[in-house]
Order: structure tokens, then sequence, then C-alpha cells
């Protein structure tokens, strides 16, 4: 049964470390802790907001395919103000919404449609379909451009301005990790960490806020 991510009684792991470095490069690994056996990973994603001042978010266009009963990219980082298109490349109609404050229903439309939605507020935005309960996103909005993603062993990579930054590591099992870093001239390493030691799982509700009936786990189409 698929099932929205959330995190129950856990606190705030939110740490700053201050870091001085002299670096256009900033490299690092983000070190998963607490992940049940078992489990499969995540995407993480690496993003830097500047603390000094400057230009830094540039809203751009993006696009989320329906595919298969299925969202691709699955996990979507983008500048907040920036558009995502969600085209429907199935040979069956679909009902794309969310419940995450601003909520969104896109309606329902047939394949080879697609529809948008601009993304004007930061904060993690659950992404499904009201037919097809299996059919899950999360898009992450911040307040700047630099943002990467983190490889499958953990690896990241931003190349950033001089200036004082917040790099921040996220994912959908756990609360952001973040550390203060000054960048220079120069290449820097950081490690960051992400606990996903109370991270657990709940089925989500369709557009009305109500559980879908069992039937359409049971749809074919």
């Amino acid at each position: 049964m698929p099932r929205i991510r959330k995190l129950a009684g856990l606190s705030v792991l939110l740490l700053l470390a201050v870091i001085s470095a002299d670096a256009s490069t900033l490299t690092g690994r983000v070190r998963i802790i607490g992940r049940k056996s078992g489990a499969a990973a995540v995407q993480i994603i690496v993003y830097a907001e500047r603390l000094d001042g400057g230009s830094q978010v540039q809203p751009d266009e993006y696009r989320i395919v329906q595919r298969d009963k299925a969202f691709s990219p699955r996990v979507l980082a983008v500048p907040v103000g920036s558009t995502i298109t969600f085209p429907n490349e199935d040979p069956i109609s679909h009902n794309v919404f969310s419940l995450t404050r601003p909520p969104f229903d896109l309606g329902l439309y047939r394949a080879g449609a697609a529809k948008s939605r601009v993304f004007g507020r930061t904060g993690t935005f659950w992404i499904f379909c009201n037919i097809h309960p299996q059919m899950a996103a999360a898009v992450l909005v911040v307040r700047t451009s630099h943002i990467a993603e983190a490889d499958a062993a953990g690896n990241f990579r931003l190349d950033l301005p001089g200036g004082r930054y917040l790099v921040t590591a996220w994912s959908e099992r756990s609360r952001p990790f973040s550390a203060e870093i000054t960048v220079g001239a120069a290449s820097e390493t950081i490690d960051l960490m992400l606990d996903e030691t109370k991270y657990i799982d709940v089925p989500h509700k369709n557009k009305f806020g109500s559980d879908y009936p069992r039937a359409a786990y049971e749809n074919k189409d």
C-alpha cells in the first residue's frame, strides 16, 4: 500500500556548525543514521542559501511526468517561484493534487494532456493522483537556485560564489540537517548527517481528505 512519509514525535534535528573555508566548489557526503533494516534508499537533496545578501533565486520551468502509473522524477527540488508541468504520458486519465498548504487540484485529464502549477511558497509539497493511490511524489521548494542531488553514496557537489551560506541536507525520511559555511576561493569538503530513526509510514488520503476506496488499490486502469 503506498504511503506518505511522516515524522512522528521527532524533535528537530538541526545542527548549525560554523565552518570557515576558502572554496568555490563545495563537495561533501551526507551520512545516514538510523535506517531500518531492509529499507530502500531515498533521494537526498542538498541546497545552499546565501546568508549575506545577493541574488540567488532564479525560478525555472520543470516537468514531473506521469508514466506507468508513477511520477518521474519522484523527488524534485526547485527554486521558489518555479513552474512545474505535469504531462500525462499514460494511456489513462490522472488527477494530480496536493493537500500541502496551499493545496491544489489540477483535475482529471487524459493521455497527452499536461497541466502546470507555480510553486510560490517554500516547503515540501506531497503530490498524489486521486485515482491511483500508488502514485506519490515530493517537491521541495527552496529559496535558492544552488541545489544538488547526492549520489547513491551520499556524495554531492555545489559550485558557489564567494560568501556565507547555510547548506542543508534533506530527504523525505528525516528532519533537515544544516551547516553554516563561508565560501572563498579554494575547494572544501564537509560532512552532513540525516537521521531516519523515527521515520514511519502512514497511508495518504485522497483529495477530499478521506481514505481511498479499496477498489482504487485494485484498479487496473
